[in-house]
């Protein structure tokens, strides 16, 4: 099977391939279903279920489509450098840096919902306290070696992993057979107070550009080829898992919450203070499970937020490696680690801990309408690469990889026309049109920054 041969990065092939499939559930899995949740279902009512269903399989296109790049191309850099390869330079250089500059955002939105879970045990602790305590903690796990890192995040996922499994179990349970002391609850929340589809057809379109942010950081698989032991098996591997995963958690899971929770009780469009899941556990009468899932979704935050500046670090080693950043950033400690390159991406940890002083209540909304911009463009970067990669790999009369997209390039192109429409959707949606005016300009600006570099690396 064909390789890409690569040049020694400082990097170290220490994660297994255990450690690299729960790096990818701790990218996919975080405050984007737990807490964005509730924006969402705000939006559609109990008909988010089919958003979150319609969105996955645009998910899982991305997953295969990535693992049947990285089975035959598992070099550093993950899907950057292969758009890069697949689309040219200016893609990507644009593609990385907007995906890191999304990511930072990322990283923000995260540390600011862990912070609102901590709430829930302590509402009168100002929100900035927990967001810096828990973006120091954090940081050092990042800045030891990729091994302990990887252990870390391997447990931090687990624990939402078999968490979320219980709550669905338990959420069934609930609905059909009644708990010690509670009827039956039914499925009559599913279409009491206005119906499955309170708010229209329309509305669930709407609600798609929270949905699919749920789904961002299914790409983060890709990023672990450099330091797997294995990228070649390990990563298709681990892309291959979340096919189940991914639909267990977020169809079944939001199935249970909206059938439990009357649709306008779990979130406002304006505020998000509470994780539809722990408000879930408050109304069937179980206050300790209510505090115990609390827990769950705040390590679910940290976790996701331990991988996204994982993810950034490596972004900016790897853009600092092909000279697209200062060489400075390429560097690497001792133990592996692009120490330099992490402190940089630290950048949205002080964003975070900035809104969380002057813009507490709304800063989360804000964060999530920065960040959604970016990954979307660089999910369509990505499906097109994928396209290019079967052309040429036919054009040149290489075999195919081991892992194959089922239907393609007929689901490429749906995929990507998806997520395109997504992203034109955004700016007719109250919490996202900031994203707009945001991410055009910032991609505009990544275009004249690399003509000039490249001028610089002409005339070098």
């Amino acid at each position: 099977m064909e390789q890409e041969t690569t040049q020694p990065t400082g990097l170290r092939r220490d994660l297994s391939g255990r450690q690299v499939g729960m790096i990818a559930i701790g990218g996919a899995i975080g405050t984007g279903l737990f807490l964005g949740s509730g924006l969402a279902i705000s939006i559609a009512g109990p008909a988010v279920i089919i958003a979150y269903a319609v969105a996955a399989f645009a998910a899982l296109a991305l997953a295969y489509a990535l693992a049947e790049m990285v089975a035959v191309r598992p070099e550093p850099g993950g899907f950057g450098a292969l758009i890069q390869r697949y689309l040219g330079r200016l893609p990507g250089f644009v593609s990385r840096w907007i995906y890191w500059a999304a990511q930072v955002v990322n990283i923000g939105s995260e540390v600011i919902a862990a912070g609102l879970y901590v709430q829930f045990w302590y509402p009168q602790l100002p929100l900035w306290l927990p967001v810096v305590a828990f973006s120091v903690l954090m940081l050092a796990v990042n800045l030891a070696a990729v091994r302990f890192f990887g252990e870390f995040e391997y447990w931090f996922a687990m624990i939402k992993v078999v968490t979320i499994v219980v709550f669905v179990v338990l959420g069934v349970v609930y609905i059909v057979f009644g708990l010690p002391g509670q009827e039956p609850a039914g499925l009559a929340p599913l279409t009491e107070h206005d119906g499955f589809l309170p708010n229209g057809i329309g509305a669930v379109w709407l609600a798609l550009t929270v949905v699919t942010f749920s789904y961002l950081g299914t790409e983060a698989v890709s990023m672990t080829a450099a330091e797997s032991r294995d990228p070649a098996r390990d990563v298709p591997r681990a892309a291959r898992s979340m096919v189940l995963r991914l639909g267990l958690f977020y169809v079944l899971g939001m199935l249970v919450v909206v059938s439990i929770v009357p649709w306008h009780q779990v979130s406002t469009s304006e505020s998000v203070t509470e994780s539809p899941f722990v408000t879930m556990f408050g109304m069937v009468g179980i206050p300790a499970a209510a505090g115990i899932m609390n827990f769950v979704v705040l390590t679910a935050a940290l976790s996701a937020m331990n991988t996204n500046l994982y993810l950034t670090a490596r972004m900016t080693h790897s853009l600092a490696a092909d000279g697209y950043a200062p060489k400075w950033f390429a560097t690497v400690s001792r133990n592996g680690v692009p120490r330099r390159a992490l402190l940089l991406s630290a950048a949205g940890l002080v964003l975070a801990a900035s809104l969380s002083v002057f813009a507490a209540d709304s800063a989360f909304p804000l964060l999530l309408g920065l960040a959604l911009f970016g990954a979307l463009v660089v999910w369509i970067l990505i499906f097109a690469s994928h396209l290019v990669f079967r052309r040429r790999r036919v054009a040149e009369g290489l075999p195919p990889s081991p892992v194959r997209l089922r239907g393609a390039p007929v689901t490429t192109v749906l995929a990507l026309l998806f997520v395109a429409a997504v992203l034109l959707t955004t700016p007719f949606t109250a919490q996202f049109s900031i994203a707009w005016q945001a991410g055009v300009p910032f991609v505009l600006l990544l275009v004249v920054a690399y003509y000039l570099v490249e001028r610089r690396r002409r005339v070098r």
